[in-house]
Parts: structure tokens; C-alpha cells; sequence
């Protein structure tokens, strides 16, 4: 008993006044080991209770965020407090330091309260899909500081969450209804026009996700200066995979165009060889129109 008790006393670290001995060590270790237990219990509670509290799993997850990040700053406190550090006269004596460090972390502070607005208010939800600077992102995890998506490109992409509060940001899976989205194509000067509207909707109604031909529209967009140009429009749920989807409706339009002898222009240019200079005019143009 004398030689655990020994053992338990013998001085680890000593800096100043402060001695960091094998029961402080045990301590620590045991304030970690409980924290870690309850966070487990928690989540073992919230997550398989989400449905009788009437929320759903990603409202959960943010919900066990916010109270594991609040236990973790409580257990951070007693471990403090066991070391032999007042927290209160910490933060007291501590002040000015506060202020410089919070100026040197102003990012991280404005990334943490985002987390925490994100978490509380859950208007963005684990599973969403999300348009970011341009880039689409299905949301993974929120975390306090930062958030984990997965583009299109199976890329998990990091992101801090002020980037979120403070930009202009789509959320695609607020939409009740079906997103329209577009294909455009020319075609050489020429072609059968009701044909290839015919073509480009029996395309998209071609692929497996579509069913049904009122949700589809085929246009005459415009004259070019090479082509006739055509688009088709049509409404899909699959947001996240829609440029897979534009592929494959892509490479069946191909294949009718090529079964229909439809050809894909693309932008000549015409050379006029006059006395003394060679002209080069596009396409389109009349020789001699160029003052």
C-alpha cells in the first residue's frame, strides 16, 4: 500500500509552482475514459430515440455535435482544475491575451460561430446537395469549425463554415419539385428542323431515368453563325449525378444524329486569294463585305 501510495505521489513534471504527479496523470486519464462513455451513451440514446423526438438523423448528428462540444469544454475544465489551474482566474488574468490571440484567430472564431449556427439552426442537413462557388457538394459531415462534402467527382472536399453562413449558397434539396435542367447541340445549316427536335426529346425519354414525355420540351434556340442551334429541356430529381446523366443523353443523341444522317458543324472559315493579299473571311461572311 506504501509503495502505491509512493507511486501515486511521484512528482512527473514540475513547472513553477505546478507538479504534475502519477494521481494527476490517473486523474486526467479517468476524466478523459468518463467523457468518452457518456458522449457514447449519448449518442447511443439520441440515435436510436431521433424518431420519437421527431427529428430526423441529420437534425440528430447536429444535435449530438453541439452537446458533445459542450461536454468536452466542461471535461476540459476539470482536467484544468485537477492540474492545480483556476480556470476562473485563468480567464481573469487572461484577458489581454484573449484579445491578441483573437485577432490572430479571427477566421477560426467566425468559422466556429457558423458551425454553431449551422448546427442550431439545421438549415443544412447531413445528406444535402449543395452549390458552392460553382461547385456541387453533397454535405457529409458538419463539424464545429468545418463541414465535409463529396463533389461530383467522389473529391471530399473541405470547407470552412463561414463560407457557408456568409456566401450565396443553393441548397438543391430544399426544392419540392423536380430541377429543370438543359442540353444544348447545333446542327448543320440544312437539316431536318422538326426532326431533330423529334430526336432530341426521344433521346432524353431514352434513358432509364425519364418516363415521362410531358416533362420534356425540344426548341429551336437560335440561328448561329455555323449551326442551327436546338436545346432540350427536361426536369430530374438526380441533382447530385446530373452531369452523368447529361453523358449519357449526350451519347444517345450522338447516336441518332448518326443514324439520321445529321451532322454536328463546326466553325470554317473560307480563304480568298486576291491579287497581292490573301483574305481570310469566316464562313458566313460575302467576300468583299470587309471595308
Amino acid at each position: 500500500m506504501d509503495t502505491l501510495s509512493k507511486l501515486l505521489d511521484f512528482n512527473l513534471i514540475s513547472i513553477g509552482d505546478y507538479k504534475i504527479k502519477v494521481y494527476t496523470l490517473v486523474i486526467i486519464l479517468l476524466i478523459i475514459l468518463i467523457t468518452r462513455v457518456i458522449l457514447k451513451l449519448i449518442k447511443s440514446a439520441l440515435f436510436r430515440r431521433y424518431k420519437g423526438l421527431h427529428l430526423d438523423k441529420g437534425n440528430t448528428y447536429a444535435l449530438y455535435q453541439i452537446i458533445k462540444y459542450v461536454i468536452w469544454v466542461i471535461a476540459f475544465g476539470f482536467i484544468l482544475e485537477s492540474v492545480g489551474i483556476k480556470v476562473t482566474i485563468l480567464i481573469a488574468g487572461s484577458a489581454a491575451l484573449l484579445v491578441g490571440v483573437g485577432l490572430g484567430l479571427q477566421q477560426t472564431f467566425n468559422d466556429v460561430i457558423s458551425g454553431i449556427i449551422l448546427l442550431s439552426e439545421k438549415s443544412i442537413k447531413i445528406n444535402d446537395v449543395l452549390e458552392i462557388d460553382g461547385d456541387i457538394v453533397e454535405i457529409q459531415e458538419i463539424g464545429l469549425r468545418t463541414s465535409r462534402g463529396l463533389n461530383r467527382n467522389d473529391i471530399s472536399i473541405i470547407i470552412p463554415n463561414s463560407l457557408i453562413t456568409t456566401n450565396k449558397v443553393i441548397n438543391w434539396s430544399h426544392q419540392k419539385k423536380k430541377t429543370r435542367f438543359k442540353i444544348g447541340v447545333g446542327v448543320a445549316y440544312g437539316s431536318d428542323v422538326d426532326l431533330v427536335v423529334r430526336i432530341l426529346e426521344e433521346s432524353v425519354l431514352e434513358h432509364p431515368d425519364f418516363d415521362d414525355s410531358k416533362m420534356i420540351e425540344g426548341r429551336f434556340v437560335n440561328f448561329g453563325n455555323s449551326s442551327l442551334d436546338f436545346e432540350v429541356l427536361f426536369f430530374s430529381e438526380n441533382v447530385f449525378r446530373i452531369e452523368k446523366v447529361k453523358s449519357d443523353i449526350r451519347k444517345i443523341i450522338n447516336r441518332k444524329f448518326s443514324e439520321n444522317k445529321i451532322v454536328i458543324p463546326f466553325p470554317q472559315m473560307d480563304l480568298h486569294f486576291k491579287s497581292g493579299h490573301t483574305e481570310i473571311i469566316p464562313k458566313n461572311e460575302q467576300p468583299g463585305s470587309r471595308k
